[in-house]
């Protein structure tokens, strides 16, 4: 048996997340599935992350293990031809027995994409949150810089999850901004479940002037998520790089 590192990328769209679900289509279901074709055997995949439903990859990350004698880069090109066209593995390598996935990482890139086109989007409208508002950068970015660190995340965390380690190191944040599009960028060494998307909601209301800049150390004492602003939808987030 020896281990394989897939980087993927996946338009995450028609699924109900990474995660295998019963009766549900899932990236995880679609790729053992390919796996399954190839190999004949049911193989297990673990992922860097587990995306929620409606997000996407450029940089998801997978290990599994195999004793099939199919040269390495060639697992990039069979899994390929058998994956459906939304998701796609970017490259095959072979790992140490150690590697895991999800275990093995050190940190995680979030992007989050904002259109603020005064007329709804049709060709990207899975792939940003159309908010058609102004949105003050300068105010968003005073915010972030309180994100930054170690701290306790319970209230960026989403209503129906739970965790037994609610903190997180921070390690960049940053806020690119033009005419019509705005993008944030997140790293740190992990992440709550709808965390980035519950910073990036509440950063959309310091830039619409609903909250004071420096109330995100408040919320971030107050431990309730009812401290903070609403949950950014889905389609505007991707998993752009995990590192190891």
């Amino acid at each position: 048996m020896y281990t394989i590192k897939l980087t993927i990328e996946y338009d995450g769209t028609a699924y109900a997340g990474w995660q295998r679900q019963p009766n549900q289509p899932t990236i995880q279901a679609a790729l053992e599935t390919a796996l399954t074709r190839i190999t004949q055997q049911h193989i297990s995949v673990i992922a860097a992350g587990r995306t929620d439903a409606g997000v996407h990859a450029r940089g998801q990350v997978a290990s599994f293990q195999s004793d099939k004698s199919i040269p390495i880069h060639k697992w990039k090109l069979a899994i390929n031809s058998a994956l459906p066209h939304d998701i796609s593995v970017v490259s095959s390598e072979r790992a140490p027995d150690s590697f895991h996935a999800r275990y093995s990482a050190k940190e995680k890139l979030y992007e989050y994409r904002i259109s603020r086109h005064p007329a709804r989007p049709a060709i990207d409208r899975h792939r940003v949150w159309h908010l058609p508002y102004e949105l003050d950068a300068q105010a968003i970015r005073h915010a972030m810089s309180g994100l930054v660190g170690r701290h306790d995340f319970t209230s960026f965390q989403g209503r129906l999850a739970s965790t037994l380690d609610p903190m997180c190191d921070v390690s960049h944040i940053s806020l690119t901004s033009d005419l019509m599009t705005m993008s944030i960028q997140m790293q740190a060494n992990r992440f709550l479940k709808q965390m980035v998307r519950t910073i990036v909601g509440t950063l959309t209301e310091v830039g619409r002037h609903k909250r004071s800049p420096d109330s995100i150390r408040d919320i971030l004492q107050a431990k309730d998520r009812r401290a903070a602003g609403e949950t950014a939808p889905p389609q505007g987030l991707y998993l752009l790089h995990v590192l190891y």
